[in-house]
């Protein structure tokens, strides 16, 4: 899987939040709005950072314009399972591919999603095996980040709490005063800033129970730039409930 870099830009009192990655085999620069209103920089090896960012701010006109038009889609199609069809995964899009084999499976190649199966392919199947493989990978890697965001609030005095992991319609995550933090399955096709902010958003709620000063004030403190962090998670959001 490719690596991307998280990254904003400044235009006129609009933050652009993106992610970015070069390659070897790239001779120029490209951006990609995608469905979700994600930002992805495409960019030949060996481009600087600010080389990158600048190329985002003389595009900048052209991204907001078009975030603000999906935006405004009130009807987005629903998610199909069929080939050619963009999903997301860890922040990114991939073209998902379908094929028939040996074996059920899901692998993450490229820029593609690659679902097995060894049936005669159906959506009904593909999205099966993919909503399996997200929970397998949902799985892992926010065990991973609750330690890590966990390292943060230990300073706190917040405790370590247990995990569970299950799809939510209306919110990304909670924290009971039995010491569960329950975590939106759908994070796992948000970018890992977006999980971590969640994350640690659930934690401070083992100290400030309400979204007051108080909360805000801790988040802040654990987290300094927790307020883009919520932009980018409302931003990816925005459209992702009326598809999935």
């Amino acid at each position: 899987m490719i690596q991307t870099y998280p990254d904003a830009a400044t235009w006129e009192g609009d933050s652009i939040l993106y992610r970015y990655y070069c390659s070897r085999r790239r001779r120029s620069l490209a951006i990609s709005v995608l469905h979700d209103l994600s930002v992805t920089v495409r960019a030949p090896y060996g481009t600087s950072r600010e080389q990158i960012r600048l190329f985002v701010v003389e595009h900048a006109g052209w991204i907001l314009r078009t975030q603000r038009k999906l935006g405004q889609q009130s009807n987005p199609e629903p998610l199909s399972f069929r080939d050619g069809e963009t999903h997301c995964y860890a922040g990114r899009s991939y073209l998902l591919e379908v094929n028939q084999g040996e074996r059920d499976s899901v692998a993450c190649l490229d820029n593609r999603l690659v679902v097995t199966m060894r049936q005669e392919p159906s959506e009904e199947k593909t999205k099966k095996i993919l909503d399996a493989w997200y929970r397998r990978r949902a799985d892992i890697l926010f065990h991973d980040r609750l330690a890590v965001c966990h390292e943060r609030a230990a300073s706190e005095g917040i405790p370590l709490p247990v995990l569970r992991i299950r799809k939510m319609r209306s919110r990304w995550g909670s924290y009971s005063p039995k010491g569960v933090i329950t975590l939106n399955l759908l994070l796992i096709l948000f970018p890992v800033e977006c999980l971590d902010y969640v994350v640690l958003h659930e934690l401070c709620h083992y100290k400030v129970g309400r979204h007051g000063p108080r909360f805000w004030k801790l988040l802040k403190r654990l987290m300094p730039d927790c307020q883009e962090r919520r932009g980018a998670l409302n931003a990816y959001g925005r459209n992702l409930w009326k598809r999935c």
